[in-house]
C-alpha cells in the first residue's frame, strides 16, 4: 500500500476525508455505566464527562431529569474548557465568567453583562443529537445542517436491556488496525491458541472457551480445541447491505466441518459469536488518529445476561473510570515466557483474550505502516474492506451518501446480522446453518422487535 493511501484510510480528524466519512454514522461516545455512581463515585456529585471522538473534544453531561447532552468543549465566550463547568441541573455554567448553556447549547445567562443585555440570545454552543441504546450513548457528529441517518435496527440495539451488556476499553493505536483484527478469521488459531482446554462449565462470558454447537464423537468440543487442531480455515467473503459476511470452514473429518460465520458492519464494527446463544457486536470508535475505544455489546438469544458477572470478569483487566487496560507496552502486555512455552501460543494471559488482540494492534505502532506489509490469501476480508473504504471515501468526497448504515433504507430495515459457531455435516453445512440460525432466532424471548431502551434524542 502506498503511504498516501494509508494516510487517507487512517486519519479521522475534522476536515479529513475518512473523518468526513465517519461522520455519516452514529458513533458511541460513552457507556451508561460511566454515569453510575456505584462505578464512578464522582457521578453522584457531578454528572459531567469530557470525551474525545473523531479528534474532537466534547463534553457529555446529564441534567437533573436524567437527559444527556453533548456539547463542544470550548466555551464560545473565551474558549475555556467546559469539561470543568458547573452542572446546575438545568444547564452547564462556565466557571470563567458564569455563562450558562442549556441542553440544546443555547446560552441562557451571561451574568457579567449589563442588565437588559440580549447577548446570550445570540450565542449557541454546538449540540449533537444523542440516543441511548443497550447501555451505550450514541452521538451524531455530522455537519450542523445535516439530517442524522436513521438509528440502526441491529439485534444488539433492538434487544431489551435484560439481554444485553455493554463494555469498552482503550487501545493506543489507530482505529483501522484495531478493527481489522476482528475480520481476520485465521488469527484466532494462533493468537488465541490455548494448549489446554478449560472446563466448559466455567466458560460463561469467555470468548473461545465456550462449547461449539453440536458434538463430535459423542463429546462436546470447546472452541479452543477446534482452533488449535484445525488451524487452516477456508475463508469466503461476500458483500452484504451492511458490509461483509465472512465464513470460515475448518474441515474436521470427511463427515463434519466446523463453521464460523461473522460479519463486518461498515465502516468499523464486527459481529462475532461468543457462544451458542450469545453474540458480540464490537464497534471501534476512533478517539483520534492514535487512540481507539472498542465498544462491545453482548447480546443473548436465550437467558438474560448476567451483567455483574460479565463486568467483574472484564474489570480484572481494565481500570476505571477511563477503561484503560492494566496491560500495555509499559509492562510488555503481561508477557510471560513460561506461559508461552507451556500454556498459550502468545504468553499474555489465559483469562482475557482481549489483551491478545490489544498486543497485536498496539505492537504495530500508533498507526500501522502498511507500506511494509505482505498480505496473503487469508487476508481477503481485510483487502475487501479496504477497497470498500476507499470507494466510500471517494463517494462522500464527491457529495454522495456513504454505504451501509448511512443509507436510510439499510438502517431502517436491516436486522441481525446472524453469527454462528458450530459443527455441521460436511455435505450440507449451508442448510444446517440456516436451520440452526432460524431455530435460535425463533426461540429468542425477544424475537419480535423490542421496544427501545430509555432513549434521549435532541
Amino acid at each position: 500500500m502506498k503511504s498516501a493511501i494509508n494516510e487517507r484510510l487512517t486519519r479521522i480528524g475534522p476536515g479529513t476525508a475518512c473523518g468526513q466519512l465517519m461522520r455519516q454514522y452514529w458513533q458511541p461516545v460513552a457507556l451508561l455505566d460511566e454515569f453510575d455512581p456505584a462505578l464512578d463515585p464522582r457521578m453522584a456529585v457531578r454528572a459531567v464527562k469530557s470525551v474525545r471522538v473523531l479528534g474532537q473534544d466534547l463534553v457529555l453531561w446529564r441534567d437533573a431529569q436524567g437527559r444527556f447532552s453533548l456539547l463542544d468543549r470550548d466555551c464560545p465566550h473565551r474558549g475555556a474548557d467546559l469539561a470543568y463547568a458547573r452542572n446546575e441541573g438545568d444547564g452547564l455554567r462556565c466557571p470563567f465568567h458564569g455563562w450558562k448553556f442549556d441542553s440544546s447549547g443555547q446560552c441562557i445567562e451571561t451574568p457579567a453583562e449589563p442588565a437588559g443585555s440580549t447577548l446570550c440570545q445570540r450565542v449557541r454552543q454546538r449540540s449533537y443529537p444523542l440516543t441511548v441504546r443497550s447501555g451505550v450513548v450514541f452521538a451524531w457528529l455530522g455537519p450542523a445542517d445535516s439530517t442524522p441517518a436513521p438509528f440502526p435496527r441491529l439485534d444488539c440495539l433492538d434487544a431489551p436491556a435484560t439481554h444485553t451488556f455493554a463494555f469498552k476499553g482503550l487501545w493506543r493505536c489507530n482505529w483501522l488496525q484495531a478493527f481489522e483484527v476482528g475480520i481476520d478469521p485465521a488469527h484466532a488459531s494462533y493468537l488465541h491458541r490455548f494448549f489446554h482446554d478449560a472446563p466448559l462449565d466455567e466458560s460463561y462470558g469467555k470468548q473461545f472457551r465456550s462449547a461449539s454447537a453440536g458434538e463430535l464423537g459423542g463429546e462436546r468440543w470447546p472452541m479452543s480445541r477446534i482452533l488449535r487442531e484445525f488451524d487452516q480455515p477456508h475463508i469466503s467473503v461476500e458483500n452484504t447491505a451492511l458490509g461483509l459476511r465472512l465464513t470460515a470452514l475448518r474441515s474436521m473429518n470427511a463427515q463434519h466441518t466446523h463453521v464460523r460465520i461473522t460479519h463486518a458492519i461498515f465502516p468499523h464494527t464486527f459481529v462475532i459469536p461468543l457462544s451458542e446463544t450469545m453474540t458480540i457486536t464490537q464497534i471501534h470508535l476512533p478517539v483520534d488518529d492514535t487512540h481507539t475505544y472498542w465498544y462491545s455489546i453482548f447480546t443473548s438469544f436465550a437467558a438474560p445476561v448476567d451483567k455483574n458477572a460479565m463486568r467483574a470478569q472484564r474489570l480484572q483487566a481494565i481500570d476505571l473510570p477511563d477503561y484503560v487496560p492494566k496491560a500495555g507496552r509499559h509492562n510488555q502486555w503481561g508477557f510471560d515466557p513460561e506461559e508461552q512455552t507451556h500454556r498459550t501460543y502468545l504468553g499474555m494471559g489465559e483469562n482475557d483474550i482481549n489483551v491478545h488482540d490489544q498486543w497485536a494492534c498496539e505492537s504495530m505502532g500508533p498507526i500501522q505502516d502498511r507500506t511494509r506489509e505482505h498480505l496473503g490469501t487469508s487476508d481477503k476480508a481485510i483487502m475487501n474492506h479496504r477497497r470498500m473504504l476507499l470507494r466510500a471515501i471517494d463517494e462522500v468526497q464527491a457529495g454522495g451518501i456513504a454505504p451501509g448504515l448511512a443509507q436510510p433504507e439499510v438502517a431502517r430495515h436491516q436486522h441481525g446480522p446472524d453469527t454462528l459457531d458450530g459443527i455441521a455435516p460436511a455435505d450440507d453445512w449451508p442448510g444446517w446453518c440456516e436451520r440452526t440460525l432460524n431455530t435460535r432466532r425463533e426461540a429468542a424471548p425477544w424475537s419480535a422487535p423490542a421496544a427501545p431502551e430509555a432513549r434521549h434524542e435532541t
